[in-house]
């Protein structure tokens, strides 16, 4: 219950509708707080009026007449017709017998000084909550003034019906405030959140859909524009210098090898050139793999060759996979397992993918280290289809996991490699709207390609 409070708290509709809610509670309690005070207040200090103002009268009476005076008072007000039925007196003897009044029996405790007190009393046989001052009289008798405090209930029940409606109120504004509030910050939001979820997955020409509005979030969603128009333009500059450079050199480095290989064709065996020339063309043919790459990375990055996707068993490209670098594990000293085959068909470009397979078995067993256990596998799960690569190596420490697919970063240098295999992987994967995930196999790493399945 608190976990689902917590997610329900962490809702900007519902933080405001509750606060709007309890803003108009508290607005309504404190104006019935005001009314309550001014009502009651009044009728309480006129009531104590009344009550003392009858109490002196009554004494003066006593002391003029006696009790005989009081008692004829007493009947006189009670018959008047005036505030009768609020009024309370009794009169009694100093045996505490009756000699006039309304009051059944006198009340359950003893006077206070002469200070007014709420008592529960019984007049004309109901039970009633009053307000009485009590004396002493010089015979011996007592004097007892009231007043009924029914009216006077009435209006705090009224309030308190009044706060609970109040209390009502708020709730149900909380309920629809909170239903209003979040379609509102839904239909403001919404848009600037779907457009951050495409440009996530790779769709980096998505903007945001101007609402219309002139309101705070309009603003926002045009700094948003402005922000991403700038950000492409920026990737959008390093990208065509990247591919520029490939492009331009690659031509001059083809007929540089061409004439190198013409070179050493010409060279004699034992000839001191010979070795250097030789190095100098696997350099260089090292040099265009590297350009090769990193055309191909822009290739898959302008998503030019989304319109060829048709279903691909992944299943299928983990056999083949398998079977190529079956031989390479074997003189590596790695025992390269085929997990049982488990039908896993994605929406795809085959070779591309097949591509990202491979990169991912050729990293496993550059780093797994002899003697070591690569898997390769294919499984669905929650819709999704996967095929993974699993070696038992030293792993990657988990402070890397988020530079993997860095383009020209390597972990270990001492492996021969350009640090650009992984980050062709993860540009296939984002082309095909899906994911490359890393885990700690404890021991070795775990690397996964998650795509969404082909319909049907």
């Amino acid at each position: 219950m608190t976990a689902a409070l917590r997610r329900l708290w962490r809702s900007v509709g519902f933080r405001l509708a509750f606060y709007y809610g309890l803003l108009v509670a508290i607005t309504m309690l404190a104006a019935l707080a005001i009314v309550y005070m001014q009502t009651v207040g009044v009728l309480q200090q006129r009531m104590v009026r009344q009550v003392a103002a009858s109490m002196q009268q009554l004494m003066v009476r006593y002391d003029a007449r006696g009790a005989d005076g009081v008692a004829g008072e007493i009947a006189n007000a009670l018959s008047d017709g005036r505030n009768s039925d609020n009024e309370i007196y009794l009169l009694t003897d100093r045996e505490g017998r009756k000699l006039a009044g309304n009051l059944d029996q006198m009340p359950s405790q003893a006077p206070d000084a002469g200070d007014g007190v709420h008592r529960r009393v019984v007049r004309t046989g109901q039970t009633v909550i009053a307000y009485l001052v009590m004396r002493p009289l010089a015979d011996g008798g007592l004097l007892v003034v009231g007043h009924d405090l029914r009216d006077q209930e009435s209006i705090e029940s009224l309030v308190a019906s009044a706060s609970a409606a109040a209390g009502i109120v708020a709730v149900l504004l909380l309920i629809g405030g909170t239903f209003v509030f979040r379609q509102e910050l839904e239909r403001s939001v919404g848009a600037v959140r779907r457009t951050a979820a495409r440009i996530a997955e790779g769709e980096l020409q998505e903007r945001v859909e101007p609402s219309g509005e002139e309101d705070e979030f309009a603003l926002l969603e045009h700094d948003i524009n402005a922000m991403l128009d700038r950000i492409q333009s920026l990737m959008d500059g390093v990208r065509h210098v990247s591919n520029t450079i490939a492009h331009n050199l690659r031509t001059p480095l083809t007929r540089v090898l061409v004439r190198l290989h013409a070179v050493e064709a010409g060279l004699d065996a034992g000839d001191p050139q010979r070795e250097a020339v030789s190095t100098a063309i696997r350099e260089l043919e090292e040099l265009a793999v590297v350009f090769e790459k990193l055309l191909q990375i822009a290739e898959v990055e302008a998503g030019a060759r989304r319109q060829q996707f048709a279903p691909v068993a992944l299943h299928v490209i983990a056999d083949d996979v398998a079977e190529l670098y079956e031989a390479v594990a074997e003189l590596r000293g790695i025992a390269l397992l085929r997990e049982p085959a488990d039908m896993a068909v994605a929406l795809g470009d085959r070779d591309l993918l097949a591509g990202a397979a491979a990169n991912l078995l050729d990293n496993a067993l550059k780093y797994a280290g002899t003697g070591a256990t690569v898997r390769i596998g294919t499984h669905t799960v929650d819709g999704r289809a996967q095929l993974f690569v699993q070696d038992d190596g030293p792993g990657i420490p988990q402070a890397e996991h988020e530079r993997i697919g860095v383009r020209f970063h390597r972990l270990d240098r001492s492996v021969p490699g350009h640090g650009l295999g992984l980050a062709s992987v993860l540009a296939v994967v984002a082309l095909h709207g899906g994911r490359l995930d890393f885990a700690d196999a404890k021991p070795g790493l775990r690397a996964c390609i998650d795509l969404p399945m082909a319909d049907g």
